[in-house]
């Protein structure tokens, strides 16, 4: 009797088709992982990009509201000190390499770091005098990747000028990284109506990236995208290298079927363990540039007007005027006061979680202790904090002076969203018991938050306030999960509201029943 070989030993031309089908197998998958990866980079880059890009943006305004200082703080008769602070700002950001302040009076001198050209110069002035208070954005007529900003100083009816800077779109985008002078890589810089400011390549039909800036007064788009060709789904080392290791796998299968088995388990876990060590890796990396990048884009305004202040006191103490002096020293420390607080509730933020001290209190209690700190503030602006409470107490478990806090942060954004609105505004504080739970509202009758906001709303440093630090949601947040609550955004038609909810401690007259 002879013995039966095994099927595959029996077809050589079976294990050359099998040989076969794992290299075309190994090359597709390299194919795939590859441009997974070229894409995964391209987005990645891409949001690098759009982060410095935005932040650089939201530096203009920063310069334009100190030039417009000045300017208007000079009465148009210190021509030197608003030239000294455009040096200035034009020497530590080349970008901006052109400031023109404009009369709006045609009979008036125009001063500026370079000759402007009539045309320009009524472009700016129509712009000025249409402006509603806002910042225009159109291209510069005589340089090309070139747009100005246009804003009216003071910005009020009664404005007497136009200021302008004129911004380097190219300059804008440089120092992104060699990923952007790679052969196949696009990239667009476009004004809000569609005209290109600055481009580099072919954005084709590969395009992966469009976004608009982060910036209020400078939506601009950004557009970027990569060629890709069979030499980056198929780079000769590696495929090579892939190719080989995949005949000598196989041929270790013929030859070992145990050993094989064990090898890959051996193998698959290592690449899991690197894999999870990478991903680990790179979420604390990306967690840092977003805590960085956020705090850098907070301070970036209150040192620029620092630096703007201080070059205009020491030209006022040269010139011994002592009573122009004062006020820029006072918003010199008011911008100082507002770093420091930006640095504060970044750190009040990050504070760890260990060492919280939990105790029993009524919330009634929290809730007045507020309406008693920001009672006068709301009177300030002609509303009255209404506060719906139980008769009874409510009962806690959590830190008093956290949940307090967190009111404290809620009423407050209440009333900044409806300042202005005199006798009008209204904010409710209500509070109620829910089953096994703890209900706080507080509710306004304020703009509400604009739905693009809202899926960030939580995030640190996302603010819809010029002077805001974007940290108090997130603190507010931070604050509620740890008593074990959750904090929302109720969807209502108009205002906002905010709904905090809380585990509800029982009395101990209710316990023992």
């Amino acid at each position: 009797m002879m013995l039966q070989r095994r099927p595959l030993l029996e077809s050589p031309l079976k294990l050359i088709a099998i040989g076969c089908l794992l290299l075309l197998a190994a090359a597709a998958a390299l194919a795939f992982v590859e441009r997974n990866m070229l894409v995964a980079e391209l987005e990645q880059e891409s949001n690098v990009l759009h982060r410095l890009v935005s932040q650089r943006a939201d530096q203009h305004d920063a310069h334009m509201t100190a030039l417009s200082a000045v300017a208007t703080a000079g009465e148009g008769e210190r021509r030197d000190l608003f030239l000294d602070v455009a040096a200035t700002i034009s020497r530590f950001y080349p970008r901006i390499d052109e400031v023109q302040l404009v009369p709006l009076d045609p009979q008036g001198t125009v001063v500026g770091t370079e000759t402007l050209d009539p045309a320009l110069a009524e472009i700016v002035r129509a712009a000025a005098k249409a402006s509603d208070g806002s910042i225009a954005i159109l291209p510069h007529p005589g340089k090309p990747h070139h747009y100005i900003m246009v804003k009216r100083s003071p910005n009020s009816d009664a404005a007497r000028y136009g200021l302008m800077l004129g911004i380097d779109a190219e300059k804008l985008l440089d120092e992104a990284g060699s990923f952007w002078t790679r052969p196949g890589v696009d990239l667009t810089l476009s004004l809000p109506d569609g005209r290109p400011l600055f481009s580099r390549g072919e954005t084709g039909e590969t395009l992966r990236f469009s976004r608009v800036l982060g910036s209020a007064s400078q939506p601009l788009l950004l557009e970027t995208g990569m060629q890709i060709g069979l030499a980056d789904l198929f780079p000769p080392l590696v495929t090579g290298l892939a190719l080989l290791a995949t005949a000598l796998a196989y041929l270790a299968v013929l030859s070992a079927l145990r050993q094989r088995a064990r090898t890959r388990q051996a193998v698959e876990q290592a690449r899991l363990s690197a894999l999870d060590s990478r991903l680990a890796h790179a979420s604390r990396v990306n967690a840092l540039g977003e805590m960085a990048s956020g705090l850098a884009h907070e301070l970036t305004q209150p040192l620029t007007a620092i630096l703007a202040q201080v070059q205009a006191g020491r030209r006022l103490l040269g010139r011994g005027d002592v009573e122009a002096l004062a006020p820029v020293l006072d918003d010199t420390v008011t911008q100082a006061r507002r770093a420091s607080a930006i640095l504060e509730r970044f750190r009040n933020w990050s504070r760890p979680q260990d060492g919280l001290k939990k105790s029993a209190f009524d919330m009634r209690d929290a809730v007045r202790n507020v309406e008693a700190l920001l009672g006068p503030q709301a009177a300030a602006n002609g509303m009255k904090l209404a506060l719906d409470l139980p008769a009874r107490a409510v009962p806690l478990i959590a830190d008093p002076v956290e949940m307090e806090q967190v009111v404290f942060n809620l009423v407050r954004n209440a009333i900044d969203a409806t300042a202005g609105q005199g006798s009008a505004a209204r904010v409710t504080i209500a509070l109620r018991e829910q089953a096994d739970q703890v209900v706080l509202e507080i509710a306004d009758n304020g703009p509400g938050v604009a739905r693009e906001l809202r899926p960030r709303l939580f995030t640190p440093f996302t603010t819809t306030r010029a002077d805001g630090t974007g940290l108090g949601l997130a603190l507010s947040q931070r604050l509620v999960e740890r008593a074990g609550g959750e904090i929302s955004l109720v969807d209502t038609e108009t205002g906002a509201t905010f709904r905090v909810v809380l585990p509800r401690k029982q009395p101990l007259a209710e316990a023992a029943q």
